[in-house]
């Protein structure tokens, strides 16, 4: 009778001990998922940055900033924004939210306007205790979303950001290529006379600030380089041979293509250098992939200066770093120069991401959307995600498992595309959402997208499967007026 006694003694006591260690863990738990000490985010945003990177497999660029931050981080393959124009990308990434044939529709578009009411990423945060800053280009418009910034800070001085006078003249209103404005500028000056030494300095004299703060923080960083004019200080320019660069494999325009899916390049005619209609010369060409290419080097060793002082500050330890490219940009690739097409190269972009404690240069292919950047960032602070917010959290890529989600849909004026797979399929649709062209890429044997293959008789029923899907895809509201 004593041993049974003492037995269920034991038993109690035993129960008690397990449950109490439960206890203590759950309530670890719960720190962690509300967060005494919460990750702060810097947030990095490079304007018109191609995936021609070393850790995308270039081996022409100068930029050892960004590769060193890659061997930190997890780094998506195959990113998509959702519309290859800045001002309507930068809404939608910020938002969540889809574009559609009434929303987020070019480089003027604005979160406040066409998501009027929806709890952007930046306010989300502020909501939650979060110290928020925007400095230089993280909206198009510097006072979009004001209310979900605590401090927003441009630098001064002409958007074009030239340093010789020679280069653009006192214009009275008119166009930048009647004034003078030329594409590129290789100046002898300090990396702080351009635009993007002046944003990465004022965002190390935030961190200072920011670790003397108990708050976490949401520090975005908007830079401007390599956007048109090419404009960066001659070191830059230094580090390549002109000789050395080449045009791109698919400088041309093949007849199967529709000729909807070309353009004029606008973007790069308001130049004063530029010619008004028909191909570059070679030789100016070259110069601009030329200049591009400095642009990006000087735009990484900005961000490297950054990277830096949030180590030596003791911040690295808890601050993710997320780094992404507004969209891609065409040098030359199917005759093409600037964005505002659906070819990959204008729809692929840099993405990667440094979590501490868990990336380490890890690789995806998974299909990814830059809508999902704006679920991801908040489940890694543990915060519930607006019902607005129609991307899908990339989460669990950093535990190693399998995407599940092997699309991502983008658009720019009429045209709307469904990335499936290694099948990129287009169609330009009216407001009722009838297509009346159609454009068809397989990258397992055309990664160039030079063959269409919309029309051929033996893709129709994949054609129509696609067009289906794409359809149930583009969101809800799409069509809506």
């Amino acid at each position: 009778m004593r041993s049974f006694k003492m037995k269920r003694y034991f038993n109690i006591v035993f129960s008690l001990l397990i449950l109490l260690i439960s206890c203590k863990n759950d309530k670890k738990h719960i720190i962690a998922k509300t967060g005494d000490n919460p990750f702060n985010i810097l947030f990095i945003v490079v304007d018109d940055l191609r995936p021609d990177l070393n850790f995308y497999g270039a081996d022409h660029i100068h930029s050892p900033n960004l590769d060193k931050l890659s061997g930190e981080s997890l780094v998506f393959n195959r990113a998509y924004c959702n519309i290859p124009v800045c001002g309507a990308s930068r809404a939608s990434l910020l938002t969540g939210i889809r574009p559609t044939r009434n929303r987020f529709l070019n480089y003027m578009a604005r979160a406040d306007v066409d998501a009027l009411g929806v709890t952007s990423l930046p306010l989300l945060l502020k909501n939650n205790g979060y110290k928020t800053i925007s400095n230089g280009k993280v909206y198009h418009y510097k006072n979009d979303d004001s209310l979900a910034w605590d401090k927003i800070w441009f630098p001064e001085g002409n958007i074009r950001d030239y340093q010789l006078k020679k280069n653009i003249k006192e214009n009275g209103g008119m166009g930048q290529a009647e004034g003078g404005a030329i594409s590129h500028e290789m100046a002898v000056v300090n990396d702080t006379a351009y635009f993007d030494g002046k944003i990465a300095q004022k965002g190390i004299s935030d961190l200072k600030k920011l670790k003397e703060e108990n708050q976490p923080f949401f520090l975005a960083l908007g830079f401007m380089k390599p956007h048109l004019p090419f404009n960066a200080p001659k070191k830059y320019w230094d580090l390549y041979d002109r000789n050395q660069v080449n045009l791109p494999e698919s400088y041309i325009q093949p007849k199967t293509t529709p000729g909807k899916a070309f353009h004029n390049f606008g973007e790069l005619r308001q130049y004063n250098n530029i010619p008004e209609k028909g191909d570059l010369t070679e030789d100016l060409a070259k110069e601009l992939i030329h200049g591009y290419n400095a642009c990006v080097s000087y735009v990484d060793a900005q961000i490297g200066l950054v990277l830096d002082e949030l180590k030596q500050l003791e911040l690295e330890d808890n601050t993710i770093v997320i780094l992404w490219g507004d969209h891609g940009w065409n040098l030359g690739d199917h005759k093409l120069w600037c964005k505002h097409v659906t070819f990959e190269t204008a729809l692929r972009a840099p993405l990667m991401i440094k979590v501490p404690g868990k990336t380490q240069g890890e690789r995806t292919d998974a299909i990814t959307e830059f809508i999902d950047i704006y679920p991801s960032l908040a489940e890694l602070v543990s915060l519930d995600v607006p019902e607005t917010v129609e991307g899908k959290s990339f989460i669990p890529l950093l535990d190693g498992k399998q995407s599940d989600k092997d699309w991502a849909v983008s658009k720019f004026k009429n045209a709307v595309t469904l990335i499936k797979g290694e099948l990129f399929y287009t169609e330009w649709t009216d407001d009722e959402g009838v297509a009346f062209e159609r454009m068809l890429f397989d990258h397992n044997t055309d990664p160039m997208e030079l063959e269409n293959l919309a029309e051929k008789p033996e893709y129709q029923e994949i054609v129509k499967e696609l067009a289906k899907d794409l359809r149930e895809k583009w969101g809800d509201d799409f069509l809506s007026k």
